[in-house]
């Protein structure tokens, strides 16, 4: 990774993507050593994460890491999951935050030299080249390495530069429990 001590940087992690990243590795992350890391690497001005959370439900399994990381460091951007059932009768919960993060991205652009995005969604390709019109470098942190690749490659060619989630999970990284939900 090509980061420069004194250069003022923001993560920007779509919690799905990532989270869909990592169980594709096989991993978990762990966000202390995550935040760490960034804030070894330049001055870190934001680390925000964006999630949908399901309401109305007694548990929600995402609530223990939302308020975990709204403590430890995390600028917390959340909406309710909209749930609706599809033409073939199933259930399904969509709360995508792309639109959250292109704007929060855009408004901080001004005062970064880095943009760190956690993401391989192709949809931000276009936001990617509209940061770096301003000045600012932008990573990208995705996988290749899973079956399918979670990186668009649209967004890794936007990208001054790509990392593979996978080289940075001896760093931030841990074995994934296994699980009977998964």
């Amino acid at each position: 990774m090509s980061f420069y001590p004194n250069e003022r940087l923001a993560l920007f992690i779509d919690g799905a993507n990532l989270y869909s990243a990592a169980k594709s590795l096989g991993a978990d992350i762990d966000f202390k050593k995550l935040i760490d890391e960034f804030r070894k690497k330049g001055v870190l001005v934001r680390a925000y994460y964006y999630t949908a959370i399901v309401e109305g439900d007694d548990y929600s399994p995402i609530k223990p890491l939302v308020d975990w990381l709204d403590y430890n460091g995390f600028t917390m951007v959340t909406k309710a999951a909209k749930r609706f059932t599809d033409h073939e009768g199933r259930t399904r919960t969509k709360g995508n935050m792309d639109v959250e993060i292109a704007v929060d991205m855009m408004e901080l652009a001004d005062r970064l030299d880095h943009a760190v995005l956690f993401s391989g969604d192709g949809d931000f390709a276009p936001l990617v080249k509209a940061v770096q019109k301003k000045g600012v470098r932008v990573s990208v942190i995705s996988t290749l390495r899973s079956q399918p690749p979670q990186a668009a490659d649209d967004l890794r060619r936007a990208a001054d530069t790509f990392i593979d989630l996978n080289d940075l999970l001896p760093v931030f990284g841990r074995d994934r429990p296994a699980r009977d939900d998964d």
